[in-house]
C-alpha cells in the first residue's frame, strides 16, 4: 500500500539523493574501466544485480510477476534497449570525463519530446523550443566543442567518439521512454523493470560469451569498483520505487536532473577530473533547461 506523501522538500531532497546515488555508479564504473573491467562485464554485472535486488523487493512485497506473453516479448525487446543503452553510455564514461559523457547522455528528455511530437502525442510549444535551444547552446558551453585554442577538430578528436556513444545512449533511452509509454505503461512499474533488466542481463552476457568482451578487474580496486557499480544502481533503483510514488507531484520528479551536476562535483573528488567554469556554467544551463522542461509539464 501506498503511504502517505512525503513534504514536498523532503520528496526532493531524497529524488537528489537517489540521482547522486545513480550519479556515484558512474563514477565507480569508471573506477573499475581504469583498473582492467570490461564495459560487457560492468553492463552484465549492473543488469543483473538490480534485477536481483528488484526481484527480492517483488518477493518482500507479494507483487504478482505474472504477464501475459505479448507483454513479456514487448519487455524483453525493451529490456535489449536497454542492454544496449547501458553498453553506450558505460562506453562513453570509459573514454571522456563522466560529467561529460552524463551531461550528453541527459539530452534524453529533449529527444523524448521530440519522439511524442513526432508521433503526434503532444504539439512543440514555442516554450518548449526555447528551453531546447538554451539546453543545447549550454551543452555545447559544457562540452568546450572550440577547444581551448579555437582547434575544433582537435577538440573533437578528443572527445568526439566519447560524446558520440553518450548521445547514441541518449537517443535509445528516449526510445526505451517512448516505448513504455506504449506498450507497458498499464504494467507495475516494478514489474516492468525487472523483466526489462533480467532480459537487458540476458542480452548482454550472450553478447559478452559470443564477442569474449568479457575482461575482469585487474586488482582490488577494480573489483570495488565493479561491486559499487552495481550496488549503487540496484540501491538508487530499489530506492526509487519506494520514494517516487510519495513525492506528491509529478514535478517534483525533475530533481532526478541533477544527476550530471552531483557527478561533476563526484568526478572531481573522486577522479580528479575537473572542468573549467564556463564547463560548468554549461552544465548548469543545461540541467536548469531539462528541469524547467519538466517542471512545465
Amino acid at each position: 500500500m501506498q503511504g502517505r506523501a512525503f513534504p514536498r522538500w523532503l520528496g526532493v531532497l531524497l529524488l537528489m539523493a537517489i540521482a547522486t546515488t545513480f550519479g556515484a555508479n558512474h563514477i565507480a564504473a569508471r573506477v573499475a574501466f581504469d583498473h582492467g573491467a570490461s564495459v560487457n562485464t560492468a553492463v552484465a554485472a549492473r543488469s543483473a544485480g538490480t534485477a536481483l535486488f528488484v526481484l527480492v523487493l517483488l518477493r518482500v512485497q507479494g507483487v504478482s510477476l505474472g504477464l501475459v506473453p505479448a507483454t513479456r516479448w514487448r519487455a524483453a525487446g525493451i529490456g535489449a534497449l536497454i542492454a544496449l543503452q547501458s553498453w553506450l553510455i558505460y562506453s562513453a564514461v570509459a573514454r571522456i570525463p563522466v560529467a561529460l559523457a552524463l551531461l550528453a547522455f541527459n539530452a534524453y528528455p529533449l529527444l523524448f519530446v521530440l519522439f511524442s511530437a513526432a508521433s503526434g502525442v503532444e504539439r512543440l510549444s514555442a516554450r518548449t523550443l526555447a528551453t531546447m535551444l538554451v539546453a543545447l547552446v549550454g551543452l555545447a558551453l559544457a562540452l568546450d566543442v572550440m577547444g581551448k585554442s579555437g582547434d575544433v577538430a582537435g577538440r573533437w578528436a578528443e572527445i568526439g567518439a566519447g560524446v558520440g556513444f553518450a548521445l547514441g545512449a541518449a537517443v535509445t533511452f528516449a526510445t526505451v521512454l517512448f516505448l513504455n509509454t506504449r506498450w507497458l505503461k498499464n504494467v507495475d512499474g516494478r514489474v516492468r523493470t525487472l523483466f526489462t533488466l533480467s532480459a537487458a542481463g540476458v542480452v548482454m552476457l550472450a553478447a559478452g560469451a559470443i564477442t569474449s568482451g568479457f575482461a575482469l578487474p585487474a586488482d582490488a580496486t577494480g573489483w570495488l569498483g565493479l561491486a559499487l557499480l552495481t550496488a549503487f544502481y540496484g540501491a538508487a533503483f530499489t530506492a526509487l520505487f519506494s520514494v517516487l510514488p510519495r513525492v506528491g507531484t509529478a514535478s517534483n520528479s525533475v530533481a532526478l536532473n541533477v544527476e550530471p551536476i552531483a557527478v561533476l562535483f563526484l568526478a572531481w573528488a573522486v577522479l580528479d577530473q575537473s572542468v573549467a567554469p564556463l564547463q560548468i556554467f554549461g552544465a548548469f544551463m543545461v540541467v536548469g533547461a531539462i528541469m524547467a522542461l519538466g517542471a512545465g509539464k
